[in-house]
């Protein structure tokens, strides 16, 4: 098993460098997982041709390459490029397809009734892709564990990859940068900030190595060397 990140993501306006209103387009960290015959894309987040010539510069594999794709969570912009890996299964935990789907379909109902065309539409697309997402089982490969990390959203899930060396976590926004490892900090949009931080001390206690939301790999201070 081994594991790569093929994109480092961004925020729109980090805070803990002053900043307030967005200054750059948002994307997520996206991760590919080897694992036996399994190749697993984490948080799609770049445009389809972005993220397919990226995939080919960090690993030498196409979209169709990949078997597996998994969504930490159903923000939009975890999941822009999802659409290149029409042959992959499309994954996401339970507790989040549920939590989502609920409020989607109110939503739907609402821009119908009242005439709200191009949000309906919108809405349609989102309501597809859930539809096409499975319920992630507890192991995706035999070395890569679900880990639920709830709070930032309702079913946010990251995966644990096992190894005898050390402990990677692929936090998704639970951890989203350096900074926000450092500080402690959660991010400003987390639904439950109280099982946030829950989940936050979580990744941190169990971690060697984390693969951040919003940021490039990270060796956990509180760890030691390895």
């Amino acid at each position: 098993m081994d594991f790569r990140v093929i994109s480092i993501g961004t925020m729109d306006a980090h805070p803990i460098w002053g900043e307030r209103a967005a200054v750059r387009t948002p994307h997520a960290t996206t991760t590919l997982i080897r694992a036996g015959k399994a190749n697993i894309l984490v948080d799609p987040s770049l445009p389809e041709p972005a993220l397919a010539a990226r995939l080919s510069e960090r690993s030498g594999l196409q979209p169709q390459d990949i078997t597996h794709v998994f969504l930490t969570c159903f923000r939009p912009d975890l999941r822009r490029g999802i659409g290149a890996f029409e042959n992959a299964a499309w994954l996401i935990s339970e507790p989040e397809r549920e939590g989502v789907g609920v409020p989607l379909v109110a939503g739907l109902q609402r821009a119908a009734a009242e005439g709200e065309h191009e949000l309906k539409a919108r809405l349609e697309l989102d309501i597809a892709i859930l539809h096409r997402c499975e319920p992630a089982p507890d192991r995706l490969a035999r070395e890569v564990a679900l880990f639920p990390l709830p709070g930032v959203t309702p079913g946010l899930s990251g995966l644990l990859l096992e190894s005898r060396r050390f402990t990677v976590l692929v936090t998704g926004d639970a951890i989203a940068t350096g900074e926000h490892l450092e500080q402690p900090q959660i991010v400003r949009w987390a639904a439950d900030v109280a099982r946030a931080k829950e989940s936050f001390a979580e990744a941190v206690e169990i971690a060697d190595l984390i693969v951040p939301g919003r940021d490039n790999l990270l060796v956990n201070p509180t760890k030691r060397p390895f």
